[in-house]
């Protein structure tokens, strides 16, 4: 790890992604769904799921960033803007902006946004399975995939989007389907982001589960100022509209336990986050991300 501060941490990590993402969706035919693709991969995302797999990476391992951890760390990006595409349609969020930018259905039309989505989740799969195969199909690697696909499948992103559907528009009195839906929908993926790099790096057992405890409690920690931004943010520096969790009468903690209390939950969640990987963060650097991600304004 060449970097000393945060700031040159993320730089260094999102042109490493950004390459490798590059090299990943490079054109071909037919050249409009690479073009939708792209246009969301590349809209100017904080690449915050791969850097986490690839900080994770390095703290345990003591090694660079190579394409060893740049294949698995892609993927996971892949996953996660396929889920943003779908999730902006008119079936679903119904929006028209995302990173300040019009959604992928607004640009391409509803189908070709749809098979986008698709292909980026396809394309993860053919990504990771020839990272097995090019790292002799290790038990490690194996692992890894197969935690990132459970993660973002019905028992985890999948299931989560499908609780926040079903409830949306009606009010959950349980609050322990409000957790659920929460942990599965934001906090899995931010699981196996930490997951998938502590796998590569040959961690013991007893450490890759420390980093998915740090995942689920900062998953959601991000979650919950997610929803404190959507009532008190600005839309111009969110770079995505706002107000529509009140609107819609969507399911979240601030609709649940009001705006101050929520962030109290941001707070108490980022606490137990850090605590649980401050034995291992000898450079600070995933302590100084984490207070960073939890106290953001967009």
């Amino acid at each position: 790890m060449n970097t000393n501060s945060l700031i040159e941490y993320l730089k260094y990590a999102q042109e490493k992604v950004d390459k490798h993402l590059d090299r990943l969706l490079e054109k071909n035919s037919p050249e409009v769904i690479y073009e939708a693709m792209r246009y969301s991969v590349f809209a100017g995302g904080k690449r915050l799921r791969p850097i986490l797999c690839l900080l994770t990476y390095e703290i345990l391992s003591g090694k660079e960033v190579d394409e060893k951890i740049l294949d698995i760390a892609c993927a996971i990006e892949l996953i996660h803007t396929y889920s943003l595409i779908h999730d902006d349609l008119p079936a679903m969020d119904n929006d028209i902006l995302r990173r300040g930018k019009p959604t992928n259905h607004v640009v391409f039309g509803e189908a070709i946004a749809i098979l986008a989505g698709d292909a980026l989740l396809n394309k993860a799969a053919e990504v990771c399975l020839e990272w097995i195969l090019k790292n002799n199909a290790h038990i490690n690697f194996i692992e890894a995939a197969r935690y990132l696909f459970k993660a973002s499948g019905t028992e985890g992103m999948i299931g989560g989007q499908v609780i926040d559907v079903i409830n949306s528009g009606k009010k959950i009195e349980d609050e322990t389907l409000l957790y659920e839906m929460h942990l599965k929908k934001t906090s899995k993926l931010i699981q196996a982001s930490c997951v998938c790099g502590a796998y590569v790096a040959g961690a013991p057992q007893e450490v890759i589960s420390d980093f998915e405890e740090y995942g689920k409690n900062l998953g959601l920690a991000f979650q919950i100022r997610d929803d404190v931004l959507d009532l008190i943010g600005n839309s111009e520096k969110i770079g995505k509209s706002t107000g529509k969790d009140i609107i819609e009468k969507k399911n979240t903690f601030v609709t649940y336990y009001g705006v101050e209390k929520a962030q109290e939950y941001v707070q108490s969640f980022s606490q137990k986050a850090i605590k649980i990987i401050e034995k291992y963060d000898k450079t600070g650097l995933l302590i100084e991300l984490t207070n960073y991600l939890v106290n953001r304004e967009k």
